[in-house]
């Protein structure tokens, strides 16, 4: 019976004691800030549409930059 009172704790030390590192791993999002944002502004969460809005924004000024950057650089190819 002694015996068996000494067995239960060690057990449980070494359970505790041992470390698994799958169980240590983070759980981490999976989507992308572009697609939580999307996510946001198609619900219907006071304020969500002005984030549809600064995404369309932004875009739009991108693309320009980008327009603008293919214009510099065939005027300045020679």
């Amino acid at each position: 019976m002694k015996s068996i009172l000494w067995v239960v704790p060690i057990c449980l030390i070494a359970a505790c004691g041992s470390s698994d590192k799958s169980s240590q791993t983070v759980n981490r999002d999976t989507l992308t800030e572009r697609q939580n944002d999307s996510i946001l502004a198609g619900s219907k969460i006071p304020g969500a549409r002005a984030v549809g809005r600064a995404m369309t924004a932004a875009d739009s000024m991108s693309a320009r930059v980008q327009r603008s950057d293919t214009v510099a650089r065939d005027t300045t190819e020679f």
